[in-house]
């Protein structure tokens, strides 16, 4: 039994040690904003925030967790993560939607991390999570405008 600290809440799990964060989130917690893509890191889709740093979940061992601050797409809350979402609405940057709580992670982690990114900074967090629909010129703004409505709030 294990104690993890899920979106400011404290969540008892009994699960394997070798079992992946992405699938305690989705099967044993029903969170599904966390979505399973490739199951081995390379697509993105599984993005969440541990202690403000972007991760694959389902590369993430039950193992691996102690006290650190588990993020997902249901408890992105703050001054950035209220830019972005209001940024990914006024410039429209979601199609078919199935990347957007990774890409919204991603990009949050990003802006905890650098307030004012550059292009290339955004690039090089956003190349994490590869989008189908090709929406990365939108996505690259969206951050522009999240990053200049946090500084103002």
């Amino acid at each position: 039994m294990a104690v993890l600290n899920i979106n400011g809440r404290k969540v008892q799990i009994d699960a394997e040690q070798d079992m992946p964060l992405l699938w305690i989130l989705r099967c044993d917690l029903g969170m599904t904003g966390t979505k399973f893509g490739c199951g081995v890191g390379i697509c993105g889709a599984c993005m969440i925030n541990l202690d403000d740093v972007a991760v694959f979940a389902c590369q993430t061992p039950m193992s691996s967790l102690h006290t650190q601050k588990i993020t997902t797409i249901e408890g992105l809350q703050g001054r950035e993560a209220q830019a972005l979402k209001a940024a990914w609405i006024e410039l429209d940057v979601v199609q078919c939607g199935y990347c957007q709580s990774a890409q919204l992670m991603a990009a949050c982690a990003l802006l905890k991390r650098k307030p004012d990114p550059t292009d290339a900074d955004i690039d090089d967090a956003m190349s994490l999570v590869v989008c189908r629909c090709g929406t990365y010129p939108r996505v690259r703004a969206a951050i522009h405008l999240a990053a200049a409505k946090a500084r103002q709030s």
